[in-house]
Protein backbone atom coordinates (compact mmCIF):
# COMPACT_ATOMS: atom_id res chain seq x y z
CA UNK A 1 0.00 0.00 0.00
CA UNK A 2 1.48 3.59 -1.18
CA UNK A 3 2.61 5.46 2.23
CA UNK A 4 0.16 7.99 3.47
CA UNK A 5 1.00 11.67 4.93
CA UNK A 6 0.12 10.59 8.12
CA UNK A 7 0.54 6.88 8.27
CA UNK A 8 -0.56 6.63 12.02
CA UNK A 9 -3.81 7.96 10.38
CA UNK A 10 -4.30 5.35 7.35
CA UNK A 11 -6.63 2.61 7.17
CA UNK A 12 -6.92 -0.65 6.41
CA UNK A 13 -8.20 0.07 3.04
CA UNK A 14 -6.51 3.45 2.28
CA UNK A 15 -8.78 5.49 4.34
CA UNK A 16 -7.25 8.96 5.72
CA UNK A 17 -8.68 8.37 9.42
CA UNK A 18 -8.36 11.85 11.53
CA UNK A 19 -6.63 11.94 14.67
CA UNK A 20 -9.21 12.90 17.38
CA UNK A 21 -8.10 16.59 19.66
CA UNK A 22 -6.57 15.39 22.70
CA UNK A 23 -6.91 18.65 24.71
CA UNK A 24 -10.52 19.39 25.66
CA UNK A 25 -10.35 21.55 28.88
CA UNK A 26 -13.14 24.38 29.01
CA UNK A 27 -12.47 28.44 29.15
CA UNK A 28 -16.14 29.45 31.40
CA UNK A 29 -17.59 32.17 33.38
CA UNK A 30 -18.90 29.26 35.96
CA UNK A 31 -16.60 30.60 38.83
CA UNK A 32 -15.29 27.05 39.61
CA UNK A 33 -12.97 26.65 36.77
CA UNK A 34 -9.56 26.36 36.53
CA UNK A 35 -9.80 28.60 32.94
CA UNK A 36 -11.79 31.40 33.55
CA UNK A 37 -12.65 34.04 30.60
CA UNK A 38 -9.79 36.48 31.62
CA UNK A 39 -8.64 39.32 28.83
CA UNK A 40 -5.18 38.99 27.93
CA UNK A 41 -4.53 35.12 29.48
CA UNK A 42 -5.19 33.39 26.09
CA UNK A 43 -2.98 33.29 23.05
CA UNK A 44 -4.22 30.97 20.21
CA UNK A 45 -1.81 30.05 18.12
CA UNK A 46 -3.04 29.51 14.54
CA UNK A 47 -1.66 28.63 10.75
CA UNK A 48 -3.47 30.95 8.08
CA UNK A 49 -3.06 27.74 5.64
CA UNK A 50 -5.27 25.83 7.81
CA UNK A 51 -9.04 25.73 7.79
CA UNK A 52 -9.95 24.20 11.22
CA UNK A 53 -7.48 27.29 12.72
CA UNK A 54 -8.85 29.94 10.16
CA UNK A 55 -12.22 28.97 11.31
CA UNK A 56 -11.27 29.94 14.95
CA UNK A 57 -9.56 33.26 13.69
CA UNK A 58 -13.04 34.13 11.80
CA UNK A 59 -14.69 33.96 14.95
CA UNK A 60 -12.04 35.77 17.02
CA UNK A 61 -12.28 38.49 14.44
CA UNK A 62 -16.00 38.74 13.83
CA UNK A 63 -16.67 38.68 17.70
CA UNK A 64 -14.39 41.44 18.18
CA UNK A 65 -11.96 39.54 20.44
CA UNK A 66 -8.85 40.87 19.11
CA UNK A 67 -8.06 43.06 22.28
CA UNK A 68 -8.60 40.13 24.40
CA UNK A 69 -7.26 37.00 23.03
CA UNK A 70 -3.58 37.53 21.48
CA UNK A 71 -2.40 35.29 18.20
CA UNK A 72 0.37 34.10 16.82
CA UNK A 73 1.06 33.06 13.20
CA UNK A 74 3.26 29.84 12.13
CA UNK A 75 5.52 29.67 8.99
CA UNK A 76 2.72 27.72 6.01
CA UNK A 77 5.80 25.54 4.96
CA UNK A 78 6.01 22.54 7.84
CA UNK A 79 8.29 19.98 8.16
CA UNK A 80 9.04 16.41 9.72
CA UNK A 81 9.35 18.32 12.86
CA UNK A 82 5.59 20.17 12.63
CA UNK A 83 4.64 23.68 12.25
CA UNK A 84 6.88 26.10 12.97
CA UNK A 85 7.42 29.98 14.15
CA UNK A 86 9.69 31.51 11.44
CA UNK A 87 9.98 35.63 10.24
CA UNK A 88 8.03 35.50 6.97
CA UNK A 89 6.00 37.52 4.97
CA UNK A 90 2.16 37.32 7.71
CA UNK A 91 3.69 35.04 10.24
CA UNK A 92 7.06 35.31 12.79
CA UNK A 93 8.78 34.09 15.86
CA UNK A 94 6.48 33.56 18.63
CA UNK A 95 6.42 36.51 20.71
CA UNK A 96 4.53 35.19 24.03
CA UNK A 97 7.01 31.57 24.59
CA UNK A 98 9.86 32.23 22.82
CA UNK A 99 8.96 28.41 20.94
CA UNK A 100 10.79 27.38 17.56
CA UNK A 101 8.15 25.00 16.88
CA UNK A 102 4.44 24.06 17.81
CA UNK A 103 5.00 20.85 19.39
CA UNK A 104 6.93 22.48 22.09
CA UNK A 105 3.73 23.87 23.26
CA UNK A 106 2.06 20.21 23.22
CA UNK A 107 5.40 18.79 25.47
CA UNK A 108 4.97 21.90 27.53
CA UNK A 109 1.20 20.54 28.00
CA UNK A 110 2.14 17.11 28.18
CA UNK A 111 5.40 15.51 28.08
CA UNK A 112 4.26 11.66 26.70
CA UNK A 113 2.46 13.82 24.16
CA UNK A 114 2.68 11.24 21.03
CA UNK A 115 0.02 12.49 18.19
CA UNK A 116 0.70 15.07 15.58
CA UNK A 117 0.85 18.94 16.35
CA UNK A 118 -2.34 20.47 14.98
CA UNK A 119 -3.88 24.57 14.83
CA UNK A 120 -5.55 25.97 16.39
CA UNK A 121 -4.00 25.83 19.73
CA UNK A 122 -5.52 27.43 22.52
CA UNK A 123 -2.87 28.92 25.12
CA UNK A 124 -3.45 29.88 28.97
CA UNK A 125 -0.72 31.99 29.93
CA UNK A 126 -1.04 31.57 33.36
CA UNK A 127 -0.66 28.11 33.39
CA UNK A 128 1.61 27.98 30.23
CA UNK A 129 -0.23 25.28 29.14
CA UNK A 130 -2.68 23.56 26.08
CA UNK A 131 -6.19 24.47 27.70
CA UNK A 132 -8.08 23.07 24.12
CA UNK A 133 -6.47 22.13 20.50
CA UNK A 134 -10.37 21.59 19.22
CA UNK A 135 -11.62 24.34 16.57
CA UNK A 136 -14.91 23.50 17.21
CA UNK A 137 -14.67 23.77 21.09
CA UNK A 138 -12.26 27.02 20.61
CA UNK A 139 -15.24 28.82 18.22
CA UNK A 140 -18.05 28.00 21.10
CA UNK A 141 -16.04 29.21 23.77
CA UNK A 142 -15.32 32.64 22.15
CA UNK A 143 -18.77 32.75 21.41
CA UNK A 144 -20.50 31.72 24.67
CA UNK A 145 -17.41 32.21 27.55
CA UNK A 146 -15.90 35.43 26.55
CA UNK A 147 -19.26 37.54 25.14
CA UNK A 148 -18.33 39.61 27.87
CA UNK A 149 -14.98 40.45 26.39
CA UNK A 150 -16.46 40.41 22.70
CA UNK A 151 -16.20 44.03 21.87
CA UNK A 152 -19.31 42.65 18.89
CA UNK A 153 -20.86 40.13 20.74
CA UNK A 154 -23.14 38.30 18.55
CA UNK A 155 -24.75 34.24 18.45
CA UNK A 156 -23.10 31.82 16.33
CA UNK A 157 -24.85 28.93 18.28
CA UNK A 158 -28.81 30.01 18.41
CA UNK A 159 -30.15 27.74 20.79
CA UNK A 160 -33.82 27.65 18.59
CA UNK A 161 -31.45 26.06 16.02
CA UNK A 162 -29.20 24.38 17.80
CA UNK A 163 -30.49 20.58 16.78
CA UNK A 164 -30.54 22.03 12.94
CA UNK A 165 -27.55 23.16 13.36
CA UNK A 166 -25.63 20.51 14.78
CA UNK A 167 -27.08 18.27 12.38
CA UNK A 168 -25.55 20.45 9.44
CA UNK A 169 -22.34 21.28 11.12
CA UNK A 170 -21.45 17.29 11.24
CA UNK A 171 -23.25 16.74 7.99
CA UNK A 172 -20.23 19.45 6.54
CA UNK A 173 -17.56 17.92 8.64
CA UNK A 174 -18.27 14.88 7.49
CA UNK A 175 -18.49 15.12 3.49
CA UNK A 176 -16.81 18.57 2.86
CA UNK A 177 -14.44 19.95 5.64
CA UNK A 178 -12.91 16.22 6.52
CA UNK A 179 -14.17 15.01 2.97
CA UNK A 180 -11.36 16.97 0.67
CA UNK A 181 -8.81 15.38 3.20
CA UNK A 182 -10.45 11.90 3.19
CA UNK A 183 -9.58 12.10 -0.99
CA UNK A 184 -6.32 13.79 -0.76
CA UNK A 185 -5.04 11.79 1.73
CA UNK A 186 -6.35 8.28 0.34
CA UNK A 187 -3.87 5.59 -0.79
CA UNK A 188 -6.15 3.31 -3.31
CA UNK A 189 -8.29 4.22 -5.92
CA UNK A 190 -11.27 2.85 -4.12
CA UNK A 191 -10.79 4.84 -0.91
CA UNK A 192 -9.98 8.00 -3.15
CA UNK A 193 -13.21 7.39 -5.17
CA UNK A 194 -15.45 7.05 -2.48
CA UNK A 195 -14.47 10.05 -1.00
CA UNK A 196 -14.26 12.31 -3.84
CA UNK A 197 -18.02 11.40 -4.39
CA UNK A 198 -18.77 11.73 -1.29
CA UNK A 199 -17.77 15.42 -1.10
CA UNK A 200 -19.63 16.38 -4.69
CA UNK A 201 -22.51 14.54 -3.47
CA UNK A 202 -23.20 16.66 -0.65
CA UNK A 203 -21.88 20.49 -2.74
CA UNK A 204 -24.92 19.17 -4.91
CA UNK A 205 -27.06 19.24 -1.66
CA UNK A 206 -25.69 22.71 -0.40
CA UNK A 207 -26.02 24.02 -3.61
CA UNK A 208 -29.89 23.08 -3.92
CA UNK A 209 -30.33 24.21 -0.15
CA UNK A 210 -28.84 27.70 -1.06
CA UNK A 211 -31.10 28.35 -4.11
CA UNK A 212 -34.01 29.15 -1.36
CA UNK A 213 -31.61 30.77 1.77
CA UNK A 214 -29.68 33.30 1.65
CA UNK A 215 -27.28 31.78 4.23
CA UNK A 216 -27.47 28.22 5.71
CA UNK A 217 -30.35 28.78 8.06
CA UNK A 218 -32.14 31.75 6.58
CA UNK A 219 -31.20 35.30 7.43
CA UNK A 220 -28.71 35.28 9.78
CA UNK A 221 -25.04 33.48 9.09
CA UNK A 222 -24.11 30.74 11.99
CA UNK A 223 -20.74 29.00 13.11
CA UNK A 224 -21.76 26.20 10.04
CA UNK A 225 -21.69 29.23 7.67
CA UNK A 226 -17.73 29.90 8.63
CA UNK A 227 -17.28 26.01 8.88
CA UNK A 228 -18.16 25.78 5.29
CA UNK A 229 -16.48 29.10 4.16
CA UNK A 230 -13.16 28.00 5.11
CA UNK A 231 -13.36 24.81 2.72
CA UNK A 232 -15.10 26.75 0.21
CA UNK A 233 -12.73 28.72 0.26
CA UNK A 234 -9.65 26.95 -0.06
CA UNK A 235 -11.49 24.47 -2.59
CA UNK A 236 -10.67 25.80 -6.52
CA UNK A 237 -6.91 26.81 -5.00
CA UNK A 238 -6.24 24.05 -3.54
CA UNK A 239 -8.63 20.99 -3.19
CA UNK A 240 -9.82 21.10 -7.01
CA UNK A 241 -6.12 19.97 -8.00
CA UNK A 242 -4.02 19.53 -5.07
CA UNK A 243 -6.74 17.14 -3.80
CA UNK A 244 -7.94 15.59 -6.71
CA UNK A 245 -11.65 17.07 -6.32
CA UNK A 246 -11.86 17.92 -9.87
CA UNK A 247 -15.49 17.06 -10.63
CA UNK A 248 -16.48 20.83 -10.65
CA UNK A 249 -15.35 23.89 -9.18
CA UNK A 250 -16.97 25.96 -6.97
CA UNK A 251 -17.24 28.69 -9.50
CA UNK A 252 -19.04 25.89 -11.20
CA UNK A 253 -21.86 26.27 -8.62
CA UNK A 254 -24.14 29.59 -8.89
CA UNK A 255 -25.55 29.29 -5.81
CA UNK A 256 -22.29 28.20 -3.96
CA UNK A 257 -20.21 30.63 -5.47
CA UNK A 258 -22.30 33.67 -4.79
CA UNK A 259 -22.63 32.57 -1.32
CA UNK A 260 -18.46 32.44 -0.26
CA UNK A 261 -18.42 35.50 -2.19
CA UNK A 262 -21.22 37.32 -0.03
CA UNK A 263 -19.07 35.44 3.43
CA UNK A 264 -15.78 36.50 2.28
CA UNK A 265 -17.06 40.12 1.75
CA UNK A 266 -18.22 40.36 5.35
CA UNK A 267 -16.36 42.75 7.57
CA UNK A 268 -12.95 41.76 8.52
CA UNK A 269 -13.15 38.37 6.75
CA UNK A 270 -10.88 39.07 3.98
CA UNK A 271 -8.08 39.91 6.03
CA UNK A 272 -8.23 36.75 7.25
CA UNK A 273 -7.56 34.78 4.04
CA UNK A 274 -4.11 34.64 2.79
CA UNK A 275 -4.01 32.82 -0.46
CA UNK A 276 -0.14 32.94 -0.26
CA UNK A 277 -0.26 30.45 2.79
CA UNK A 278 -2.83 28.44 1.43
CA UNK A 279 -1.22 27.71 -1.82
CA UNK A 280 2.40 27.35 -0.53
CA UNK A 281 1.33 24.87 2.55
CA UNK A 282 -0.73 22.52 0.51
CA UNK A 283 1.60 22.50 -2.54
CA UNK A 284 4.85 22.41 -0.66
CA UNK A 285 4.33 20.32 2.81
CA UNK A 286 2.63 17.65 1.26
CA UNK A 287 5.35 16.08 -0.58
CA UNK A 288 3.81 12.87 -0.89
CA UNK A 289 1.20 14.30 -3.18
CA UNK A 290 2.93 17.00 -4.51
CA UNK A 291 7.17 16.04 -4.95
CA UNK A 292 8.23 18.90 -6.86
CA UNK A 293 6.42 21.27 -4.61
CA UNK A 294 5.81 23.61 -7.38
CA UNK A 295 3.31 25.88 -6.75
CA UNK A 296 0.77 27.02 -9.41
CA UNK A 297 0.32 30.56 -10.19
CA UNK A 298 -3.86 29.86 -10.78
CA UNK A 299 -6.52 30.24 -10.38
CA UNK A 300 -7.58 33.35 -10.74
CA UNK A 301 -10.19 33.94 -7.99
CA UNK A 302 -12.54 37.47 -7.99
CA UNK A 303 -13.91 37.40 -4.56
CA UNK A 304 -14.81 40.74 -4.39
CA UNK A 305 -17.64 40.55 -7.25
CA UNK A 306 -21.22 41.37 -6.85
CA UNK A 307 -22.66 38.46 -5.30
CA UNK A 308 -26.46 39.07 -5.58
CA UNK A 309 -27.06 36.88 -2.86
CA UNK A 310 -29.21 40.08 -0.78
CA UNK A 311 -31.68 39.00 -3.17
CA UNK A 312 -32.21 35.16 -2.47
CA UNK A 313 -35.70 34.33 -1.02
CA UNK A 314 -34.59 33.38 2.75
CA UNK A 315 -36.43 31.15 5.22
CA UNK A 316 -36.92 32.24 8.87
Amino acid sequence: MTTAQFPDEQGTGGEFVRQGDAFRAWVSNDGATEFPAVAGRYHLYVSLACPWAHRTLIVRKILGLAEAVSVGVVDPVRDERGWAFREGPGHGADAVNGFKFLSEAYFASEPDYRGRYTVPVLWDKETRRIVNNSEDDICRMFNDAFRGLARTPGELFPAKLEAEHGELAKFIYENVNNGVYRAGFATTQGAYEKAARDVFAALDKLETRLATRRYLLGRRIVEADWRLFCTLVRFDAVYHGHFKCNVRRIVDYPNLYGYLRDLYQQSGVRETVNFDHIKRHYYMTHEEINPTRIVPIGPELDLDSAHGRELVANVA
